[in-house]
Parts: C-alpha cells; structure tokens; sequence
C-alpha cells in the first residue's frame, strides 16, 4: 500500500509546487496516511485544506483503503 499511496502522491506533487510548496510520505497505518508538508504550504492558512479537500481525497479516490489522511508532526 506504501507504493501505491507514493504514486498519488506523485500525482498531486506538481500542484503544490506550482505553489511553492511540496508533500512528503511519511507513514501508512490502518487506512491513515500521515504526510508532511513543506515548503509554502508548511504553515499555510490553507494548509489543512490542502490535506483535506486536495491530497485526502485523491488518495481516497485512488486508493479504497485510505481511511484518511493527517499532517505528520
């Protein structure tokens, strides 16, 4: 499941650096995928929209499996 949430994420990468911004892996649990975002999204307003309405839902979209998806710390 690793790989697979790897290449979504592969997928949503060059939105977010378009803005400045990119996401990385971190972990894969249980259905919860746990990223880090960085550079202009790091402490962005929109930041948790961007989790949310933009990589969660991709990944759900892609990936049945994927429960959700939380900001690593």
């Amino acid at each position: 499941m690793e790989e697979k949430v790897k290449n979504v994420l592969d997928k949503v990468r060059p939105a977010l650096q378009a803005d400045g911004g990119d996401v990385e892996f971190v972990s894969v649990s249980d259905g919860v995928v746990k990223v880090r975002l960085t550079g202009a999204c790091k402490g962005c307003p929109m930041a948790n929209m961007t989790l949310k309405n933009g990589i969660e839902q991709v990944l759900k979209e892609e990936i049945p499996e994927v429960e959700r998806v939380e900001e690593a710390e």
